[in-house]
């Protein structure tokens, strides 16, 4: 590795910050990636706070433990998922993991989408969270699927974290 350089090898000065644009050396740590990445979507979260006009599925939970409350609004048309909101109130992590989600399913099957697990959620999130904000992070996907075809099949899916 010369001076200026990552250990990749990849000039330093192409690491930008996806929140600020501030040029920066690399993270010390993924932890530092996985902060600037949830804040970057709690902050400016994705197909968030609006009611969605034409919406066919509509589906609200919370989490009670924390007070994370999320509304979906989908509008599901020939089995796709053509539009999307999140609307309600949550900890950075749920938002964020709503705001990563929405993006994730726009435009996907209905099957795709059920489909889908905490697994695929975690690694669209880049990392597990720890035993304590599980259902923080879930709460995006519960709601999600409770919408596209009931409570009960989530609820077996055990994404009450």
């Amino acid at each position: 590795m010369r001076e200026g350089e990552a250990a990749c090898g990849l000039p330093l000065t192409l690491f930008r910050s996806p929140v600020d644009g501030s040029r920066r050396p690399p993270y010390n740590s993924i932890m530092d990636l996985y902060r600037e990445w949830i804040l970057e979507h709690y902050k400016n979260p994705r197909n968030f706070g609006e009611h969605l006009e034409g919406a066919n599925r509509i589906y609200e939970d919370g989490n009670p433990s924390c007070g994370d409350h999320l509304r979906v609004e989908l509008r599901v048309e020939n089995g796709k998922i053509e539009d999307l909101r999140f609307l309600g109130q949550g900890c950075a992590l749920s938002v964020a993991s709503a705001s990563i989600l929405s993006d994730l399913v726009k435009g996907r099957t209905e099957e795709e989408v059920r489909a889908m697990g905490k697994e695929d959620l975690f690694e669209a999130l880049g990392i597990r969270p720890v035993p304590m904000r599980l259902k923080c992070a879930l709460l995006p996907l519960k709601v999600l699927k409770a919408a596209l075809y009931g409570l009960q099949a989530v609820e077996e899916e055990g994404l009450d974290g």
